[in-house]
C-alpha cells in the first residue's frame, strides 16, 4: 500500500470540486483557514474544530534528560510543543476504516 501525503493542493482541489468555485478561490480559502489556525496557536490559544479535534500549545520547562547510550545527564532546553487530540468522531471513523481493510 503506497501512502500519499495530503497537501494544501489536495485540500484546495477538494474544495474546488465540492463547492464548484474557481481553484484560485478554493486555494485562497484553504490558505486562509490554515493561516488562521496557525495564528491562534502561535498566540497561545486553543483551536477546536468541531467533529475533528483540538490543537493546543504547551510550553515545556527546562529539564534534565539522560543520553540512553552513555547514561550522561544533559539539560533539555525549554521549548514549545504542539499537540493534537482527535475527536471521538475522528477516532471512530479511523478505527472503522482500519477494521474494513483487514
Amino acid at each position: 500500500m503506497s501512502q500519499k501525503t495530503l497537501t494544501r493542493a489536495d485540500l484546495s482541489a477538494s474544495v474546488y470540486k465540492v463547492a464548484g468555485i474557481p481553484l484560485s478561490v478554493a486555494t485562497e480559502m484553504v490558505d486562509a483557514v490554515i493561516d488562521e489556525i496557525i495564528e491562534h496557536i502561535a498566540a497561545g490559544k486553543t483551536v477546536k474544530l468541531s467533529s475533528f479535534g483540538t490543537f493546543t500549545r504547551h510550553n515545556k520547562k527546562q529539564r534534565i534528560g539522560r543520553n540512553p547510550k552513555t547514561g550522561v545527564e544533559v539539560p533539555i532546553k525549554p521549548r514549545t510543543v504542539l499537540s493534537f487530540t482527535a475527536s471521538n468522531i475522528v477516532k471512530k471513523e479511523v478505527n472503522l476504516s482500519l477494521t474494513k481493510k483487514k
